[in-house]
């Protein structure tokens, strides 16, 4: 599954709501912008980090010409320009392209109990929206995803977010969760983390933050 995955949970409360706004639209665009040059001379598949999450996609049978980690998905829209969510999700994907880390944000007031990265047994809910309603769909026997206490979270480790947890404009409350493969080094995710606590931070003097490494045994 790739070596040494690494997981730094930062935890965020009392942010300002908030739809997509200048500053995460001034950190999208000079995100686009350096993508889209380095593109110009390299292919996504051949970005080392990349490489590394697909080599961990196929490790538990998922197909990466369909099934791209969250990291890459977001470095090929580049291309053509980055969708504007809300503020909170514009700035963690500036983040997680600028340090090559997937990079996921849940609402916590809609989470239950801790976050657990593990392989599923195929019986688990995940809850989506397919064509504008809403579906539950069932992962295959393998499948590595992150889970609270009441279903999967984001299928195939950082693929796609359930709709139950994602974060909205009135969203206050976050889990971040910044996934890491080698070649990235503890340093590098550290100063995603760092970088993205001050993001937030600037948007209130109230903003507080707690952070938790995981690692593999």
């Amino acid at each position: 599954m790739g070596p040494r995955p690494v997981v730094p949970n930062r935890l965020a409360q009392r942010i300002p709501q908030g739809p997509s706004d200048a500053t995460s639209e001034s950190l999208l665009v000079e995100t686009e912008s350096v993508v889209q040059t380095i593109l110009l001379t390299q292919a996504v598949t051949s970005i080392p980090h990349i490489v590394s999450w697909r080599e961990a996609y196929k490790a538990f049978g998922a197909k990466t010409k369909k099934d791209r980690c969250s990291l890459e998905s977001l470095m090929r829209r580049c291309t053509t320009g980055l969708p504007r969510i809300n503020r909170l999700t514009d700035i963690y994907n500036a983040i997680s392209i600028k340090y090559q880390i997937p990079c996921g944000g849940e609402d916590l007031d809609a989470y239950s109990g801790p976050p657990q990265l593990k392989r599923m047994s195929g019986y688990e809910h995940f809850e989506t929206v397919v064509g504008g309603e809403k579906v539950t769909e069932l992962p295959p026997d393998g499948e590595v995803a992150w889970c609270d206490d009441a279903g999967i979270t984001c299928r195939r480790w950082n693929w796609r977010q359930c709709s139950r947890t994602r974060i909205t404009d009135r969203t206050t409350r976050v889990l971040f969760i910044l996934d890491a493969l080698e070649p990235c080094s503890d340093d590098n995710l550290e100063a995603a983390a760092d970088e993205l606590v001050e993001i937030i931070g600037s948007l209130s003097p109230d903003v507080k933050t707690m952070r938790r490494m995981i690692q593999k045994a």
